[in-house]
């Protein structure tokens, strides 16, 4: 799939602001559960982001959710949020931000085998079929032999963060035939809110109040940035992209996120790859390139993935 033409410099930034921003969020993930228990970082993270979308959204004069969606923006929060998120960033409190975000990276793969098993939309062809296999090898790879003498990978949390993409790709698949609010910020805004608020409740539950100190100054510089970098101007740019942009375009943010997340790992956070690792990241890179290059001849939007935290579009 070839990179989008731009316009102007400012479709440049925005798309760059997806390719950056989003990538750095995994990073900004392992920071913050360093310090703050994980599922009351993803309620705070969600629950802040999501009202300052909705506000935004109705200042502009979007119409809020009616009393008859609320129900299907409840069930997503639950898939999309409360296990995706839950799943996530209690993972990565073990395995890399790089590995985290190449698992994430499959997201296309179980769109794409919910829309063939479950909507009968999607027909498996050979070079699909080919394609699903190599993302499936890759993930073996990454949990196989993910982690570090000194600081091992449980191939457990690897497949939890599996899990936490296949719940998004349900919610994606699903919200197809749910009552949703017409306004992509409205709709995102009420999933963050509802999300938000179901894990800080489970947070409660399993005693992660207890005890709570003044977290350090890096872990709530990370929430800020996951909640203004990450929840704001970096979905703020998808939207207006998705205005100017074929959503098919601009859905090579889904490659390019891993590459920066595991960039940025390696960088900022001395997170080392071996060959092994090497070789199933790039075996699930790509499987999600064939899979969006085989879809984008036909019909699919981006989908935007879990580390964001945003509404998700038709699938790639």
């Amino acid at each position: 799939m070839a990179l989008p033409k731009f316009k102007d410099w400012k479709q440049v930034a925005a798309l760059g602001a997806i390719y950056f921003l989003w990538g750095s969020t995994y990073f900004a993930i392992r920071v913050a559960v360093e310090s703050i228990p994980p599922l009351l970082a993803a309620g705070a993270r969600f629950l802040v982001a999501g009202l300052l979308l909705y506000g935004f959204a109705r200042l502009r004069d979007s119409r809020p959710v009616q009393p008859r969606q609320w129900r299907g923006i409840w069930v997503l929060g639950a898939l999309m949020f409360l296990i995706s998120y839950s799943l996530l960033f209690s993972a990565e409190k073990t395995v890399p931000s790089g590995i985290a975000s190449v698992l994430i990276a499959t997201l296309p793969v179980w769109v794409l085998l919910f829309e063939a098993t479950i909507l009968k939309t999607q027909r498996v062809t050979v070079s699909l079929a080919a394609a699903l296999a190599v993302g499936l090898i890759g993930v073996a790879l990454l949990s196989g032999s993910s982690g570090t003498a000194a600081k091992p990978t449980s191939w457990i949390w690897c497949i939890a963060i599996v899990v936490s993409a296949i719940s998004w790709s349900a919610g994606t698949i699903l919200s197809r035939r749910l009552n949703l609010p017409a306004s992509h910020s409205i709709s995102a805004g009420a999933q963050m809110i509802c999300g938000g608020l179901l894990l800080l409740l489970f947070s409660g539950v399993i005693g992660e109040w207890k005890g709570l100190r003044v977290p350090p100054l890096a872990a709530v510089g990370a929430m800020l940035y996951l909640i203004v970098a990450g929840s704001l101007i970096a979905y703020g740019s998808y939207v207006w992209l998705l205005q100017r942009m074929s959503p098919t375009r601009l859905s090579s943010y889904a490659y390019v996120n891993p590459v920066v997340a595991l960039a940025i790992g390696w960088l900022a956070g001395g997170e080392r790859l071996r060959l092994a690792e090497l070789a199933g990241a790039a075996l699930v890179l790509a499987s999600v390139v064939l899979i969006l290059k085989s879809k984008s001849r036909s019909k699919g939007p981006a989908v935007a993935g879990p580390s964001c935290g945003e509404e998700a579009t038709e699938a790639a």
